[in-house]
């Protein structure tokens, strides 16, 4: 049985296709465990941490930081009993059949370990000898920390090339040769030449080429304002690229002085990065952006689209706020004008079950469950996380799960599964000073509804014009299942529930 296994990229929820390797969370030669996670993957809808499959040794890494890689391509090579000495090699220094034939994409950049007595061979594909970096994306302790072997220094400069060219020539072999420890050939000691010019270092304290330390929102950013990563002096922890060095580049702004030379000049040119010729700056679509645009596409183009406001006096609900928060077990809880509008909605669809459904072609889905999303704005884009089975929730537990998945979206870590599965959906415009809008359904669900700012406003108040506190609602419904009065009515009642919330329980409950 070999010991040797190569770990797959998983599909990590809807059909996903492929992944972005943000961060390898382990190097070449680590010890690790199982479900030790190892490395961090950017699909389509979020930054997700990949655990161990097996316990063992880091004996190759396929793919380096920032590649796109296909679900089911070979992403790392685990060697499941490294106390059995090394792996065994041939008289040509290619690994005995003990090892796995890997996939021609996993023999496009590989990571080998050292073995005793061997050359450390680095990155095959161009990525520096000891590129690995501290992990700077991740969430959560670790089971149990990852034992990690005393790193050695980098291989001699004159040893990449000697093992480029079989990793180049292996794919056209008749059999292909699996990949393991590469016995190098000896290095000879290099002879007496001209000391060669310095390479220039970018902001990682590296030579052009090896991987960039900046976070997953740090690159969107960089994306969006056209700017080079490789092109800047980081002045974050261990070089890490910061937000405000991106800025600092897109603007023209120049960085203050530091010891490494930086391979583009940071000066009014910088800024130029982000436009062309034209004066036109091109963003590439891709990760939550495109999967984002791809839904309100196809939902916009399927469901026929209905949308009804109303302007709802809170300012009791507004009060009972305050008695909430003034309660001592409500005292360490998060509690917003939010919580009472998803309360509001919960207890509607009780009243109005044909609201939470799905259009199916042939058939209306009804579901006797509420996944109820809240759309979340992100420095990666527009997501819509959901709390599953939100309709079984206290008031005290639903403060809580809001609180959690709002923190969880701001810092990047929401799970594919966290945004699957939704049935009705609530988007919080008003946080952004807007009064209301005319939400996109998202795929699947027959209704969406907008909440917007509360602002002091003047209304008749028994019988008289007094400044209240007035927000507008605006519900959005898919009109193959609701029509207008089952909106309207459900609209109705949710702003009820608004204006005097405490009698309303009463009443509902």
């Amino acid at each position: 049985m070999s010991r040797i296994k190569e770990f797959n990229l998983p599909d990590l929820g809807e059909g996903l296709t492929e992944g972005e390797i943000l961060a390898w969370l382990v190097k070449v030669g680590d010890d690790i465990e199982l479900n030790q996670p190892i490395v961090e993957v950017e699909t389509a809808k979020a930054a997700v941490e990949i655990p161990a499959k097996w316990a063992g040794r880091v004996q190759a890494i396929f793919h380096p930081e920032g590649s796109t890689v296909e679900v089911g391509v070979p992403i790392i090579a685990i060697d499941t009993d490294p106390n059995a000495g090394p792996v065994e090699q041939s008289t040509t220094g290619t690994p005995t059949a003990d090892l796995p034939t890997p996939s021609a994409a996993s023999l496009a950049a590989v990571e080998v370990a050292p073995e005793e007595g061997m050359v450390e061979p680095g990155l095959i594909g161009g990525v520096a000898p000891g590129g690995r970096t501290a992990v700077l994306v991740g969430y959560g302790p670790r089971n149990a920390p990852a034992k990690r072997r005393p790193r050695k220094g980098a291989a001699p400069a004159p040893a990449a090339p000697a093992q480029a060219a079989p990793a180049q020539a292996a794919p056209t072999q008749a059999a292909p040769a699996p990949v393991a420890p590469v016995q190098a050939a000896p290095v000879p000691a290099p002879a007496a030449t001209p000391a060669a010019p310095t390479p220039a270092l970018n902001g990682n304290g590296r030579a052009g080429g090896g991987p960039v330390l900046a976070k997953p929102p740090v690159r969107k950013l960089a994306k969006d304002l056209g700017v080079d990563l490789a092109a800047l002096t980081g002045s974050g922890p261990l070089g890490s690229i910061t937000r405000e060095d991106v800025q600092r580049a897109a603007s023209g702004t120049p960085a203050a002085a530091e010891p490494l030379t930086v391979t583009a000049p940071t000066t009014s040119a910088a800024s130029a990065a982000s436009f062309g010729a034209d004066r036109e700056q091109r963003i590439p679509v891709k990760g939550v952006r495109k999967l984002t645009a791809e839904n309100m596409a196809r939902s916009a183009f399927t469901a026929p689209h209905v949308t009804e406001f109303l302007t709802v006096d809170v300012t009791r609900a507004m009060k009972a706020l305050d008695r909430l928060r003034d309660r001592r077990e409500w005292r360490d809880v998060r509690v917003s004008p939010l919580l009472l509008v998803a309360k509001a909605v919960l207890l509607a669809v009780k009243r109005y079950p044909m609201v939470n459904s799905t259009w199916a072609g042939d058939e209306i889905v009804v579901k006797e469950y509420v996944n109820l999303g809240i759309a979340a704005a992100t420095e990666r884009g527009l997501i819509v996380p959901n709390i599953k089975d939100a309709g079984r929730l206290t008031l005290r537990e639903l403060a809580d799960a809001m609180t959690a998945l709002v923190q969880t979206a701001k810092s990047g870590r929401t799970s594919p599964a966290d945004m699957s599965g939704g049935t009705l959906t609530i988007t919080n415009v008003g946080v952004f000073g807007v009064d209301t809008g005319t939400p996109i359904l998202p795929p699947g669900e027959s209704a969406i509804l907008a909440f917007g700012a509360v602002r002091e406003q003047p209304w008749v108040h028994k019988g008289k014009v007094k400044a209240r506190l007035v927000t507008t609602l605006g519900l959005s419904f898919d009109h193959r299942i609701i029509d207008g009065e089952l909106g309207s009515k459900f609209l109705r009642d949710i702003g009820d529930f608004l204006a005097d919330p405490e009698a309303a329980l009463l009443a509902w409950t």
